[in-house]
């Protein structure tokens, strides 16, 4: 089950980072990093850092943007230190690892963690269903990017396990079917391409409308036939006009 949850590092400076990152997800017993135009890798100083967990960066999927990363996953959860001019739904360590064990018996699901200086980006979050914030000292906030995934990390183990027992449990309908980000993005290309059209969004003065839009039915979790049907109303606006 520990498969389908992704790590996605995003544009990561310092290789040492991702070794220890890998360090601490064998550590939990997670082995799928994804590594979204990391600055250098394969890295001498990654394997150093990753003390034993060689197996996690040979097998570590470097891509060339974060819609390759996140393309197959339902359920995308960024790590953000800092509040946001949009506010997107927020949870704390533990209710994050208890949604992502939940789901990801079901399909890929990420956790998406940012640069070691400045984090994501408002476009990178956008991309998220739910930003996790890890409570620290207000005095000196600041978390290692390996330290932030092996927090997390540790829930997500601790919240998978009790006794040798799972104990989190979906609370929604078994025959429910999340749509795939990359189904998602689709739907958010033709959503924008309707209403540049139809003349509802000037492009030259997009102001946050489709940023708006993304947090609206990124906390719907669009199913499958909800996005189908919504796409079929798009197709027949385009086929009136």
């Amino acid at each position: 089950m520990f498969k389908n949850i992704r790590i996605v590092m995003v544009n990561t400076s310092h290789p040492g980072n991702i070794g220890a990152t890998a360090r601490a997800m064998k550590n939990m017993g997670l082995t799928s990093l994804y590594l979204v135009e990391p600055k250098i890798f394969p890295s001498a100083e990654a394997t150093a850092r990753a003390s034993g967990a060689d197996d996690v960066l040979a097998q570590a999927v470097v891509c060339d943007s974060l819609d390759e990363a996140l393309a197959e996953c339902s359920l995308v959860v960024g790590a953000s230190a800092r509040l946001r001019s949009i506010t997107w739904p927020q949870l704390d360590p533990r209710e994050c690892a208890a949604k992502v064990v939940a789901e990801c018996a079901d399909g890929p699901v990420a956790l998406v963690f940012g640069r070691e200086h400045s984090g994501l980006t408002n476009a990178e979050l956008s991309r998220c269903h739910y930003l996790v914030n890890i409570p620290t000292n207000p005095e000196y906030p600041s978390l290692n990017i390996a330290a932030a995934i092996q927090v997390i990390a540790y829930e997500v183990r601790m919240t998978q396990q009790k006794d040798g027992v799972v104990v989190a449990k979906r609370s929604d309908s078994d025959d429910v079917e999340f749509a795939t980000m990359k189904e998602v993005e689709q739907f958010y290309a033709h959503l924008e391409e309707v209403m540049v059209e139809s003349e509802f969004l000037d492009p030259a003065k997009p102001k946050f409308l489709m940023h708006r839009l993304r947090r609206l039915y990124n906390r719907a979790r669009l199913e499958k036939q909800e996005l189908n049907i919504l796409r079929g109303i798009l197709t027949a606006v385009q086929k009136w006009r």
